[in-house]
């Protein structure tokens, strides 16, 4: 904006003069950041009704008209000498930099700050205007472990605190070192020395502090009271790694693995389930050394006992020392006496297509399998008190393929018994319940019977009751009501909430056309999703294989005679969803499809449309499935 313009501004409003440096940078050309649109540069400027012009990259919001005292506090103005100022002028000088210097783009990120300071989720949002959102997540994650080991920026120790632009270059592993001596807790001294150990990649740089580091760290060891035991064989290895270069035998300094190890004998899996990820396979090879005799017992343990990280840790440690045959034996006898815990059968579903592991689980994919899912699924479901869905109901809902090839493994009795027991498992929801019977009645037909036989009987029952509304529809058509439901409720309503939020920073909501346009399309969305959830709750998927073949019914193609002028007219009646006028497909809730259901080949047919009166005969009749 020009000088008369913000001159005239701080006229009707003096106390706009603290503002007055923020007005003179909204001019046409510079770049912005909106909180809720994103980045954008400013266009130009309306004088009829006082408003800068925004041109916003994300949804390609061209020429958005914005109040300038409203985005004082709200709309980020950039200098010309910003990073993403300078990435639009110049995007190839800036990427090459993102490539070939990564540290030194974060150093012209954080020259820009107050103080040459910034926090993680500043610098993260700044990345994701410059290399896009997916591109600099990967970018960042990179970058932040090349900034640990540049002397020129004071990276935090925790997320809460800024990433600092140091005056004086100060080599990170003696910034470390002090804080190690300084800190008192145990705990955050042993993270500080594991941080240390990452830092040094030459040893020579810590010579003469080691000794003194080594001490300081197992007196914290042997000392601390609040260390628990986990912690304690962290902290063990974490100085084991230091001590290798100075010490002939690290094992043997006290407090040893072994002994911590010893001293958790009786709970083991509780011990493991606390290590970090990356010491899983160190703490199993502990296992193996200190229990010789007995580790491939206690492995197998572990594997029963433990969250799914370690216990697949278990599966590969056992395989990777040829106990293949044990670990299948002890799969199968926890499989045949229906004792596998949640853990094991989620590693099994989660991995069952993994090169490594697919001959050895491809016997245990079938029917008892997916009884053990459905009891664990049952006592999670009673285990927790909060709504948070269950990992295993969550895989066997996601994964379209699992359910076809465990059934494919069974027989019909097989079927019908686990159907039975998915309709009374409290463990889904109703619409995760309503597909996956649909994938039982897919791959046997017989079923359907069975679940309309559940759905009249007594109420109270968590299962989805099949009523005499209910909706028959091909499976098509149920997928894709299901995909409608998913983009209403993942992707439209949320953006329509963006949308709200944002219009309501416009100010005045009386006035402000954006916000009530955003939420009348808030009542509209909110009105289709559940009545798309009603409708899902009505339907009955078919693959119309039990359509009669002497009778029209739904999944029929039929032949019609004009009985007046001789015409021809074949129709297939399908299922309520699947109507094609253009292609002669009938939903059998139209009227003509009403007329039609029930007939026989022979019998005369009378319909009516606007008062005209149509006779039929029926000269053919046949089943949809068997023409596909």
């Amino acid at each position: 904006m020009n000088v008369e313009i913000i001159d005239r501004l701080i006229d009707q409003d003096p106390t706009l003069e603290s503002s007055r440096s923020a007005l003179e940078a909204m001019k046409e050309g510079a770049c912005c950041i909106h909180r809720s649109w994103g980045f954008g540069r400013i266009s130009g400027f309306e004088s009829e009704r006082g408003m800068i012009l925004v041109d916003f990259e994300e949804d390609d919001r061209k020429s958005h008209a914005m109040d300038p005292i409203f985005c004082l506090g709200k709309l980020e103005v950039l200098d010309e000498e910003h990073i993403l100022s300078r990435h639009r002028a110049n995007p190839e000088e800036i990427e090459k930099m993102a490539k070939k210097e990564p540290v030194e783009l974060i150093i012209q990120i954080l020259s820009r700050c107050e103080d040459g300071c910034s926090s993680a989720r500043d610098i993260e949002r700044t990345l994701g205007f410059l290399l896009g959102p997916s591109k600099a997540k990967k970018w960042w994650t990179a970058t932040k472990k090349l900034l640990v080991k540049d002397p020129r920026v004071a990276v935090p120790n925790k997320k809460t605190e800024p990433y600092v632009l140091r005056d004086e270059p100060v080599r990170p592993e003696q910034e470390v070192l002090q804080d190690f001596f300084d800190e008192k807790r145990s705990k955050e001294k042993i993270a500080l020395a594991e941080k240390l150990f990452d830092l040094a990649t030459e040893k020579e740089d810590l010579q003469a502090d080691l000794p003194q580091v080594l001490l300081e760290l197992t007196n914290a060891l042997m000392e601390a009271r609040n260390l628990s035991q986990a912690d304690r064989l962290y902290g063990i290895w974490v100085r084991n790694n230091l001590a290798r270069d100075v010490e002939e035998d690290v094992e043997k300094l006290e407090p040893t693995s072994a002994s911590v190890l010893e001293e958790c004998a009786e709970d083991l899996p509780a011990l493991a389930d606390l290590m970090p990820t990356k010491f899983h396979s160190r703490f199993l090879d502990l296992v193996s050394r200190v229990y010789p005799d007995d580790w491939k017992k206690l492995v197998v343990h572990l594997l029963q006992n433990t969250a799914l990280r370690f216990s697949g840790e278990c599966a590969h440690f056992l395989i990777d020392r040829e106990e293949s045959k044990l670990l299948k034996k002890s799969l199968k006898s926890w499989l045949d006496e229906q004792t596998m815990k949640a853990p094991v059968l989620l590693w099994i579903l989660k991995f069952r297509d993994l090169a490594k592991f697919k001959d050895l689980l491809s016997d245990l994919i079938g029917p008892r399998l997916l009884t053990a899912v459905f009891s664990a699924i049952d006592y999670e479901s009673l285990q927790n008190a909060t709504t948070r869905r269950i990992p295993l109901a969550e895989i066997l809902s996601d994964d379209r393929e699992l359910l076809p090839d465990i059934l494919s493994k069974g027989t019909v009795e097989n079927a019908k018994d686990l159907a039975q027991a998915l309709l009374l498992n409290p463990g889904f929801e109703d619409l995760s319940k309503r597909s996956l019977l649909a994938r039982f009645i897919k791959r046997h037909p017989e079923i359907q019977s069975m679940v309309d036989g559940e759905g009249s009987t007594s109420s109270g029952d968590s299962s989805p009751a099949i009523t005499d509304d209910s909706l028959v529809v091909s499976q098509t058509s149920f997928d894709k009501k299901l995909a409608d439901l998913d983009e209403l409720t993942k992707e439209k309503i949320p953006a329509n909430s963006l949308a709200i939020e944002a219009a309501r920073e416009h100010g005045d909501l009386r006035e402000n056309a954006e916000y009530h346009m955003a939420k009348d399309e808030q009542k509209l969305l909110l009105a289709r999703q559940a009545e798309v959830q009603a409708e899902i709750m009505r339907a009955k998927p078919t693959d119309f294989t039990d359509a009669p073949a002497d009778s029209i019914g739904i999944g029929t193609i039929v032949n019609l005679t004009d009985q007046e002028s001789g015409k021809s007219q074949k129709y297939v009646v399908l299922g309520a969803w699947d109507s094609d006028p253009d292609n002669n497909v009938l939903s059998y809730l139209t009227p003509l499809g009403q007329k039609l259901l029930g007939e026989k080949t022979g019998n005369i047919v009378e319909t009516e449309v606007e008062g005209n009166v149509q006779t039929w005969k029926v000269e053919s009749i046949s089943r949809w499935v068997d023409s596909q």
